[in-house]
């Protein structure tokens, strides 16, 4: 056999494996996700959990290393150009929805409770991060000293799921409830704060120096003012819903989708994350222009995204070692859970309690803002993909991400059930429970 007919059936090996692997992924999360609705759990957290049984803290465990087989090296790439693909459209809906109406006008509860339950996890994630240095692998960090993983870690803390935490009040019919709608505003606050902290952590680990941090942040400045000063007028006036010769749907997708990959590139070239580009190009987009003329073609990226998405829980999963966390990396988790809960429970509702809450609608509010979801998983590859924090950290966030999340919705039963003024507030919706695959 020929060099080029040999490359030629290695390359169709690789697509066949590509697309046995990808079946099994789709497969895998559409079953988890029905088993996550019938517990009452988002689905996306069924997806996640699909994604980690397929690497070695479950497949890896039955006989003939199943999940190297299945998804090998050169597999793994293809399924991460994949999963780097869904979470960029993914992402790009995640701006889409940011309302910053929830940042304007916020007040004092909203501030206070915001800042207090992201300051609290930052610090505790910072000293944790100090305190666990010496077990951290210095073989996988990219970064000398505790700066780097000081820093991520205290952002990793910080973050709530603001899709996941909306999809939860939804489910219980809390969003035209008061303390429904504080939840929303400060989970919108603190992700904003937590974004802008991710970025100035990815901008201090890949800066080589002062010149270097500087012009990055500068460049970042220039993407921000091109979106917000030249896109975002353009697409208005091309989204017009009164012009005389309206923009027929197809070119809104292309120009969207074009628009999201684009800039998910420039943030990536200029030594941002891809995924800030992605929400930044879609908190530009003029929204109530999209809505009033095209309301289906976010729906449609969107879809093309969750489609894609559990190719990056399975490439998530296949990092995530459960198996040789070992009795220390047992206490790193255990370490992470206990910061993670008490930093954002503890910050919320001392905050809110002084702003005037009664403790049951604190003790609420601390459990909400507690969700992390998908969010979570982002930042963590982020760290990951920058080398500045270790496989079994990664493995320990992963596992704190997971169960932040999962047990928001049974607290939150426990806590109103039976409360004063919490009589009328009913378990998932039939339909909500039936919705197609949820963000987080």
């Amino acid at each position: 056999m020929s060099g080029g007919a040999a490359i030629a059936a290695g390359d169709s090996a690789t697509a066949s494996g590509v697309l046995l692997a990808l079946a099994v992924v789709l497969a895998s999360a559409f079953v988890c996700g029905r088993l996550a609705a019938r517990v009452r759990q988002p689905v996306v957290m069924g997806e996640i959990v699909g994604g980690v049984a397929l690497g070695p803290s479950l497949l890896g465990l039955l006989p003939g290393h199943l999940d190297a087989s299945l998804f090998p090296a050169e597999v793994q790439s293809y399924l991460r150009v994949l999963s780097q693909l869904g979470l960029v459209l993914f992402m790009f809906t995640v701006g889409l929805r940011f309302d910053v109406g929830h940042l304007r006008g916020a007040g004092r509860r909203v501030t206070a409770v915001s800042l207090s339950s992201v300051a609290l996890p930052f610090a505790l994630g910072v000293g944790l991060a100090v305190l666990l240095y010496p077990w951290f692998d210095k073989a996988q960090l990219s970064t000398d000293g505790r700066l780097g993983p000081a820093l991520f870690l205290g952002a990793a803390m910080s973050i709530t799921a603001f899709p996941v935490l909306a999809r939860i009040i939804a489910e219980r019919r809390m969003q035209h409830d008061p303390l429904g709608s504080l939840s929303l505003a400060c989970a919108a606050f603190q992700d904003f704060l937590a974004w802008c902290a991710l970025a100035v952590v990815v901008a201090v680990v890949e800066a080589k120096g002062l010149w270097s941090l500087g012009r990055l942040a500068l460049d970042t400045a220039v993407v921000v003012l091109v979106l917000v000063g030249v896109v975002r007028p353009l697409l208005s006036r091309l989204l017009a819903p009164g012009r005389r010769r309206p923009l027929p749907r197809p070119w809104i997708h292309a120009v969207l989708v074009t628009g999201t990959l684009v800039t998910a590139w420039v943030t990536a070239e200029i030594g941002l994350d891809a995924v800030f580009g992605a929400f930044m190009f879609g908190a530009a987009v003029p929204r109530d222009r999209i809505e009033a003329i095209a309301p289906d073609v976010p729906e449609q990226i969107e879809r093309a995204g969750l489609l894609l998405l559990p190719a990056f829980f399975a490439v998530t999963g296949l990092a995530v070692d459960l198996t040789g966390l070992g009795l220390r990396g047992l206490a790193v988790v255990a370490a992470v859970l206990v910061a993670a809960c008490a930093g954002k429970f503890v910050g919320a509702v001392a905050a809110a309690r002084a702003t005037g809450s009664s403790r049951r609608e604190a003790r609420v509010l601390g459990i909400l803002l507690n969700a992390r979801g998908l969010t979570e998983l982002v930042i963590l590859n982020v760290g990951h993909r920058l080398g500045v924090i270790d496989t079994r950290m990664f493995t320990a966030m992963v596992v704190m991400a997971l169960v932040t999340t999962l047990m928001t919705g049974p607290l939150l039963e426990r806590h109103t059930a039976g409360s004063a003024g919490s009589a009328t507030l009913p378990g998932p919706a039939p339909e909500a429970a039936q919705a197609s695959r949820t963000t987080s």
